[in-house]
């Protein structure tokens, strides 16, 4: 069974940054590809970022693109969000998704395996 556990949120200024951390445990990391969403109130969850098996095949919403970084170590069984230039339109709760494909999706249907999510709130 897979499990994933996110950590890193918490309350930053605007302009500021933090660092997402995602750990999968459970199974063998390198065959899934992971994402991260996030969903603020009253709102759609929302795709931020993916990263296939590879670490070089990442792609992101427009909305972040150049401010926001997905990298993964698979020898720690992590997956990481790097958050930039923090906006207070960023504040929401963000969570990690697994799915067992090379690839990831854009579509949170398509993942099969969440985190439990971590707040972040960016103060004007």
């Amino acid at each position: 069974q897979v499990q994933l556990v996110e950590s890193g949120g918490g309350l930053v200024q605007a302009g500021g940054s933090l660092r997402l951390s995602c750990a999968l445990s459970g199974r063998t990391f390198s065959n899934y590809a992971m994402g991260w969403f996030r969903q603020a109130p009253g709102k759609e969850r929302e795709f931020v970022a993916g990263i296939g098996w590879s670490a070089g095949r990442t792609f992101y919403s427009d909305s972040v693109k150049g401010r926001f970084t997905i990298s993964r170590d698979n020898t720690k069984n992590t997956v990481y969000l790097q958050m930039n230039s923090l906006k207070p339109g960023d504040t929401a709760v963000y969570y990690c998704a697994a799915r067992n494909q090379g690839w990831a999706s854009s579509r949170w249907l398509e993942y099969g395996y969440w985190g439990q999510g971590t707040q972040v709130t960016v103060s004007s």
